[in-house]
C-alpha cells in the first residue's frame, strides 16, 4: 500500500498560492490517472486539477473555499483500490487555521510558535511538512554577511512584478501596506484594498488647514453591507467575481474612460462569411463575425500603435507585440484569453485561436500564460442582443473595443451619385480608451480605419 502526496500545482511564475474552490471526488472514490479531482482559482485563471496517480482518494488535507501556498498537500491517495481510507478522516483538521500545526510529523516541535502574526493561515495549512513552510514566514533582518536587508531587497521578496508596478503607478510604499499573502508578502489585493480605504488620519502635524481638500482625490469608501431580507438569497462571490469586481473598480477610477461609437456596413463581410463558411467548417473553425472583426482590428492596431499601448510611469509603453483579448462569458464570470500575435494570423488562423481558447475557458482548460500580456481587449455582448456598449478599460491596456448586436437594417446607398434605400447588415462598434494617452482624434482615426477595412474586406481572406 503506497501513498501519494497531491499537491496544489504552481500555475504560472508570479502565482505563489491557490483557492481550492470544489472538490470533484470525495474520500472513498476510486480515481483514474488525470481524472479531475478539484477545481483551484488563482488570480489568473480557474481550472481543473487531474489526478497524478490512479488509485482511492484517502485524505482531504484542505477544504473548499481555502487558499494555501503552492506545493502544499491538499490530498493523498492510496494507490492499491483496497486500501482502508477511514483511518485517514483524523487528518482533516487542516482547515481548522489554528497557529498550530497538524500533529502530522512530531518530532520537531519548535515551530510551535512558528507563525508571527504576518501569516499564520498560510502556515497552518501546510500539513504533513511544517518544517519548511514554517521557516518563510519568519523573514529576518539581516541578509548574507549580516547587513541589514535593504528596503529594496524586502519589497522585492514581498511582492509580485505587478504589484511593484502597481505601487510605482500609485507612489505608494509597499513596506507600509499589511501584507495578507505568502510570509506576509503584499498582494493585489492588499494595494487594491488600501486604495480604496479611506484615507487614513496621518500624525498630527503643524499644517495648515487648507492641506484638508486632499481627501477629495481618494476614493470614496466602500459603501455599507447589504443586510438580506427574508427570502433573499445570498450567494457568496467566487475567487474571478471577486478579481472582476475588483479589477473593475480600479480600471474606472485609474483611467479617464472616453467612448467613440462607430456604425458599421457588415454586408460584405457577410457576402464573403457565407461563402466561406463551409469551407472553413470542413477545416473545423467555426468562422464568425467576431472573426473578421477581430482581423480588423488586428491589422489595423499596427498602423495606430498608440490604441495598442499602456501608461507607465510619466511614460507611454508602445507594446512591441499585437495580443488580442477576447472576453468570454462564462456562467461563474468573465474570463479573456490572449490571442497572441494576432496581427501575424490569417483570418482562420484567428478564428480557430478565437474557438479553442473560448471552448477552453468554458471547460476550465486554460493555462495563466493564455490570460495574459494582452495588449488590446474585445468584448462582444452582441451575441446576446446589446445594441452598443461602454465598457471598462482592461488595465494595463488603453483601450478596449466593444461589438454591438448584427442585424439588417434600410440604409440610404449612394451609387454613382443616386440615393437609393436598401436592406443592408448593420452594427455598430464601440471604443472605450484611456484619455491620458490616446486622444479622441487618435481614436477616431484608428476607429474609421476599422471601418474602412470591413466594408472592403477582401475576397481572398483565408
Amino acid at each position: 500500500m503506497a501513498r501519494i502526496d497531491v499537491v496544489m500545482p504552481q500555475m504560472g511564475e508570479s502565482i505563489a498560492e491557490g483557492t481550492l474552490s470544489r472538490w470533484l471526488k470525495k474520500v472513498g472514490d476510486q480515481v483514474k490517472r488525470d481524472e479531475p479531482m478539484f477545481e483551484i482559482s488563482t488570480d489568473k485563471v480557474d481550472a481543473e486539477i487531474p489526478a497524478p496517480s490512479a488509485g482511492v482518494l484517502a485524505e482531504i488535507l484542505v477544504q473548499e473555499g481555502e487558499t494555501v501556498p503552492v506545493q502544499t498537500v491538499v490530498a493523498r491517495l492510496e494507490t492499491e483500490v483496497g486500501a482502508p481510507v477511514a483511518a485517514a478522516a483524523p487528518a482533516t483538521p487542516a482547515p481548522a487555521r489554528a497557529s498550530t500545526p497538524a500533529p502530522a510529523v512530531a518530532p520537531k516541535p519548535a515551530p510551535a510558535a512558528p507563525a508571527p502574526a504576518a501569516a499564520p493561515a498560510a502556515v497552518a495549512t501546510a500539513p504533513a511538512k511544517p518544517a519548511p513552510a514554517a521557516a518563510a514566514p519568519v523573514p529576518p533582518a539581516p541578509v548574507g554577511n549580516g547587513a541589514s536587508e535593504t528596503a529594496e531587497d524586502r519589497l522585492r521578496r514581498k511582492s509580485t512584478p505587478l504589484v511593484r508596478k502597481m505601487a510605482a503607478e500609485h507612489n505608494l510604499d509597499l513596506s507600509t501596506i499589511p501584507g495578507t499573502g505568502l510570509a506576509g508578502r503584499v498582494t493585489k489585493h492588499d494595494v487594491l484594498g488600501y486604495l480604496e480605504a479611506p484615507a487614513a488620519p496621518s500624525p498630527p502635524a503643524p499644517t495648515p488647514a487648507r492641506a484638508a481638500p486632499a481627501p477629495a482625490t481618494v476614493a470614496a469608501p466602500a459603501a455599507p453591507g447589504v443586510e438580506p431580507w427574508p427570502g433573499d438569497r445570498v450567494e457568496p462571490w467566487s475567487r474571478i467575481r471577486k478579481l472582476t469586481a475588483d479589477h473593475m473598480v480600479m480600471s474606472r477610477r485609474v483611467s479617464p474612460h472616453v467612448n467613440t461609437i462607430f456604425e458599421i456596413d457588415f454586408t460584405r463581410v457577410s457576402q464573403i462569411r457565407s461563402k466561406k463558411k463551409e469551407e472553413f467548417a470542413a477545416r473545423g473553425v467555426n468562422l464568425t463575425y467576431l472573426a473578421f472583426i477581430a482581423k480588423a482590428i488586428a491589422d489595423n492596431l499596427r498602423r495606430h500603435p498608440v490604441v495598442n499601448a499602456a501608461v507607465g510611469a510619466d511614460a507611454t509603453v508602445f507594446r512591441r507585440d499585437i495580443n488580442l483579448g477576447i472576453a468570454v462569458a462564462l456562467d461563474w464570470g468573465l474570463i479573456v484569453p490572449v490571442v497572441r500575435h494576432a496581427d501575424e494570423l490569417s483570418l482562420a488562423g484567428i478564428a480557430r485561436a478565437i474557438n479553442d481558447l473560448g471552448d477552453r475557458a468554458r471547460a476550465k482548460k486554460l493555462s495563466p500564460d493564455e490570460v495574459q500580456k494582452g495588449t488590446f481587449t474585445i468584448t462582444n455582448p452582441g451575441v446576446f442582443g446589446s445594441l452598443i456598449g461602454t465598457p471598462i478599460i482592461n488595465q494595463p491596456q488603453a483601450a478596449i473595443l466593444c461589438v454591438g448586436s448584427i442585424t439588417k437594417q434600410p440604409a440610404v446607398l449612394t451609387v454613382d451619385g443616386t440615393d437609393s434605400i436598401a436592406i443592408r447588415l448593420m452594427g455598430m462598434l464601440s471604443l472605450a480608451f484611456d484619455h491620458r494617452i490616446v486622444d479622441g482624434a487618435d481614436a477616431d482615426r484608428f476607429m474609421a480605419d476599422v471601418k474602412r477595412t470591413l466594408e472592403s474586406f477582401p475576397e481572398d481572406a483565408g
